[in-house]
């Protein structure tokens, strides 16, 4: 069982970035910088591809990565996650452990402003409880993935036209196509402490842009989880901008998503 990471990074010295995060597995490594090139790091554990883009948005990166993989099982991975010593025979042995499973989602430690879950038991994830994991939390059997066309969406995340959602709108889709997804609370890692490519904090543009995406991933029920979201976060979100105010800006955005005919 190949473990293999899909890394999109920004800027990053190739090198120096694999040291710092702690990498030992084989790896895809996009590297928006600038430039275009292609390369390969030799190392004990193997073969790290690095793909330098000129291009921009992080959907683009992951899509190259998935274009260029071979591992048996994918690990999606952002440039400031450090992982802990053994990681990757921590997710070998929860993928043996759990055959049922087409992709699982293992625990990320972030900051308590910026964390959006943490799993405490094994258990299915549905439509309705995924929006709330990253990218960086995910790790997919690549042969689930054969034949379904499965990408990541180029509108949004970092670096795109809309700030984030690229990972919920992915998951979404691997959900809908028939993938088996689980939650595991095996823990392979922290995020580091650096500043956000694309959150400037809780402004306008952050809540037009929530409301955009949730259209897509919600549909006619869009609304009602904007509703949701804003009022029970309006004490951490909304001491700039009225939580009504929010709620109206992200009402703008839902119907902004109406007017797109694909995320």
């Amino acid at each position: 069982m190949i473990l293999e990471h899909l890394i999109a990074a920004v800027n990053a010295d190739p090198e120096k970035l694999i040291e710092k995060m702690k990498i030992a597995s084989p790896a895809v490594l996009v590297n928006q910088c600038g430039r275009v090139s292609f390369d390969t790091l030799e190392r004990p554990y193997g073969t790290v591809k690095v793909f330098s883009s000129d291009e921009k948005g992080v959907g683009r990166s992951r899509n190259k990565a998935l274009s260029e993989a071979s591992g048996d099982i994918l690990l999606f991975t952002d440039d400031d996650i450090i992982y802990v010593d053994g990681y990757e025979e921590i997710v070998k042995k929860e993928f043996s452990k759990h055959p049922e499973a087409d992709g699982l989602f293992f625990n990320v430690k972030v900051c308590e402003e910026r964390r959006t879950y943490w799993n405490s038991d094994y258990s299915r994830v549905r439509l309705f409880n995924s929006g709330r994991y990253p990218a960086y939390s995910i790790a997919l059997r690549r042969r689930a993935l054969d034949g379904k066309k499965l990408r990541f969406s180029e509108l949004f995340g970092g670096g795109a036209k809309f700030s984030c959602g690229e990972d919920s709108l992915f998951i979404k889709d691997c959900l809908k196509a028939g993938l088996k997804l689980y939650r595991t609370t095996a823990f392979i890692g922290e995020e580091e402490a650096t500043p956000s490519t694309w959150f400037k904090g809780y402004d306008e543009k952050y809540f037009f842009d929530r409301g955009v995406l949730y259209h897509f991933l919600y549909g006619r029920l869009a609304f009602i989880f904007g509703f949701r979201f804003v009022y029970t976060k309006r004490t951490l979100m909304c001491r700039d901008i009225p939580w009504r105010r929010a709620l109206g800006i992200l009402k703008m955005g839902i119907k902004e998503g109406k007017r797109i005919k694909k995320a």
